[in-house]
């Protein structure tokens, strides 16, 4: 190996930095929160990272230097790890009218402010959800009075109006047998779910939404302001850990098999999220195609948004939907039980 010049120590010790970086957000999905709080922060940057990375594998083959190993170690690793966050394939399927098709969307209320103002936003969604037509919707941060706008939806359940929570709703073409609510403590998140009969079979639909950051990167511009978002971050952490395991916990006392449509506000490389995969699929996984992004921020193609489903079914399609009606896009699946 050459002796590095000025220029390429400076590029290694980035190298380092980066590479270290991308090898320790591997650690994060088995690390809890309370043990070692960055590498949490870490994994929601991951894909950032991982890319970031694969520039200075050919830099140093370039310059016929073996620290390449560095980051193409790194990557290699990362990939085992997590596998691919990009999907080759085609989103142009549509469900088959045998298959079970749901949808999760997180709706902001049918009115958010960051797009298009009040009605003609809660009418658009309405429009987009009438042109799908799952027969399941899971929405999270509902609005009641949208129910009346989807007669076609026989059957619903949806966050009581005393439990003091964030609304979701389960929309279902399926009679429902039976719901309830975990209402998570000291939030105003929480998770519902109900058991549906479909085609003579019971299965039960969670809905959860997990603790939100309630943080907007364009307004952390001083370091108060940095101080206070990254407290605000671990606090989220936390509270997102110890609402998966109730969630987690509550899952394995029945019998029924399951679907799971969620909000995690977290990554598929956090903890948070192999915890509540746990055996399931993951529908993108099986059939998505390219980054999945289910949240609308530029810098990073987050997935935040998920359908799981019991490893028992087989998986027919999946699709996101770029529909800026939101902060958060839409995904449709299809399953065949």
């Amino acid at each position: 190996m050459r002796e590095l010049s000025f220029i390429d120590k400076v590029v290694f010790f980035l190298n380092l930095i980066i590479g270290v970086a991308l090898l320790l957000s591997c650690l994060a999905p088995y690390i809890s929160v309370k043990t070692f709080f960055p590498l949490a922060f870490l994994s929601l940057f991951f894909p950032i990272i991982f890319i970031i990375n694969i520039p200075f594998i050919f830099y140093w083959i370039f310059r016929k230097q073996k620290i390449f190993i560095l980051s193409f170690s790194a990557v290699l690793i990362s990939y085992f790890t997590f596998g691919s966050f990009f999907r080759f394939g085609t989103s142009n399927v549509y469900p088959d009218d045998k298959d079970l098709s749901i949808m999760t969307y997180n709706t902001r209320e049918f009115s958010f402010k960051g797009r298009i103002i009040g009605k003609l936003t809660s009418h658009k969604i309405i429009d987009f959800i009438k042109e799908k037509n799952p027969d399941i919707v899971c929405f999270q941060e509902f609005d009641r009075q949208a129910k009346k706008l989807l007669p076609e939806y026989t059957y619903h359940y949806i966050t009581p109006y005393w439990s003091g929570k964030s609304v979701q709703a389960i929309l279902s073409k399926y009679p429902i047998i039976a719901n309830g609510s975990l209402d998570f403590p000291e939030t105003v998140n929480n998770a519902i779910y109900a058991d549906i009969k479909y085609k003579g079979d019971s299965i039960r639909v969670y809905n959860v939404h997990l603790q939100s950051f309630n943080v907007i990167p364009s307004r952390v511009k001083s370091v108060r302001r940095v101080v206070r978002a990254y407290g605000k971050m671990r606090n989220t952490f936390v509270k997102q850990e110890e609402q998966v395991q109730i969630f987690n916990n509550h899952r394995k006392e029945s019998p029924l098999r399951q679907i799971v449509c969620s909000d995690f506000n977290n990554t598929p490389f956090s903890n948070v999220y192999r915890i509540a995969k746990g055996e399931m699929q993951d529908t993108f996984d099986a059939k998505g195609t390219g980054f999945g992004k289910t949240f609308d921020l530029k810098i990073v193609p987050f997935r935040i948004d998920f359908i799981l489903a019991d490893k028992t079914m087989q998986v027919m399609t999946h699709q996101n939907f770029d529909l800026k009606l939101s902060d958060h896009y839409p995904v449709l699946t299809s399953i065949r039980l």
